[in-house]
């Protein structure tokens, strides 16, 4: 019967302090809804991982040879491979995305632009603090407020922290009805975060919403190759959306693809948190650079705000620029909900939410040329 207390035996400390990791993202998912869908799936990967022989990954079982783990298939398919998964999933969220509000006020593409400062921002102090260009570039794209494009960009260049990466984006991503408020008001007065904007939104004619996410294609494959992959696939499902004769295909890639590509995403993605990889002293620099990153990015994206109010007639309530992150459309409600609470009168989320979805092209964008600039500064 001693081989029954084998598992126990063999389980070590820093396995215990990944089986509290996954049971605080489980509490985060279940008891405070913090994006359910990303961080229950890998709470619990986090744990199945970490579980002494666990079946989940490559073993050697005597008598019998190698073992193959269905988690450790997943990543080496799915994500290793060929990205599958982060690019599946851009699918869905394109076709989600209904960019008419941006479109009838172009002028939210320089909130998306500005909101990414933060990537640039952490990707430095990174170096600073050691770290080779590729995983600052990776840990700086946590930044982007973009799970699966912190997922892409790390493993396209290899880098050592994948799974902290990913656990810092989607935490902080869950966060964000928390980190945000707490940064804006950093910056901002009630007084201007009560400022009122009249909506008054132009038509957007079918035609520009179908050549939108052909334009938008093409113009990234010019100016950052890299990110066709990302770009092409979000735009993809937004041609999906917006065509008006693929509506089964478009509810099917806003559902079901998506809602099954984030339940493998999630628990797959626990492969790289394993405890001898991730419990060390890097990953707590790297959770509070993404910290840092997330904060920067919405106090860039304020601040922005009041430099182009100081040149346009028709003033942008400051807290707009904050939703130019990609964490969609979870900033855009925060950014609506801190404008009620300092006038109640007061209803941002339709600009709120042309920003947002400015910033999540933006984020993809912006992946794209750190995948093509760091390789290069690397040779």
């Amino acid at each position: 019967m001693e081989f029954l207390l084998d598992g126990i035996r063999a389980v070590t400390p820093q396995q215990c302090v990944m089986y509290v990791v996954g049971a605080l993202l489980i509490y985060l998912a279940i008891k405070k809804d913090y994006e359910p869908s990303l961080l229950l799936p890998m709470g619990f990967g986090a744990i199945l991982v970490n579980l002494p022989m666990s079946g989940v990954l490559n073993q050697m079982v005597a008598g019998v040879g190698e073992s193959q783990g269905i988690i450790q298939w997943l990543f080496e398919t799915t994500i290793e491979a060929s990205e599958a998964l982060p690019l599946l999933l851009f699918i869905g969220i394109g076709a989600m995305i209904d960019f008419g509000p941006l479109l009838s006020n172009p002028k939210m593409f320089l909130f998306g632009a500005a909101a990414q400062f933060g990537i640039f921002f952490a990707m430095i102090a990174a170096v600073l603090l050691g770290f080779d260009l590729k995983d600052a570039a990776s840990i700086g794209i946590i930044g982007a407020a973009d799970g699966p494009t912190s997922i892409l960009v790390s493993q396209v260049l290899h880098s050592n922290y994948i799974g902290p990466i990913a656990v810092a984006a989607y935490s902080y991503m869950a966060l964000v009805p928390i980190i945000q408020p707490f940064a804006i008001k950093l910056v901002t007065t009630k007084k201007e975060r009560a400022m009122h904007m009249p909506y008054n939104p132009k038509h957007v004619s079918r035609s520009l919403r179908i050549c939108f996410p052909i334009m938008v294609t093409i113009i990234a494959g010019f100016i950052a190759p890299m990110s066709v992959s990302l770009v092409g696939f979000l735009m993809f499902g937004n041609l999906l959306r917006e065509c008006g004769c693929l509506e089964r295909l478009s509810q099917t890639a806003q559902n079901d693809l998506a809602n099954l590509i984030t339940l493998l995403l999630g628990i797959t993605i626990s492969f790289s948190m394993q405890a001898d990889q991730f419990v060390n002293l890097k990953t707590l620099i790297i959770m509070a650079l993404g910290l840092v990153a997330f904060v920067f990015d919405s106090i860039a994206g304020v601040m922005f705000a009041k430099l182009l109010n100081l040149f346009c007639k028709n003033k942008v309530n400051p807290m707009v620029g904050a939703a130019g992150i990609s964490a969609f459309p979870m900033s855009a409600r925060v950014i609506q909900k801190m404008g009620q609470e300092a006038d109640c009168t007061n209803h941002l989320l339709m600009h709120a939410v042309g920003a947002n979805v400015a910033g999540q092209i933006a984020s993809v964008l912006a992946g794209g040329m750190i995948l093509n600039l760091v390789p290069q500064l690397m040779g």
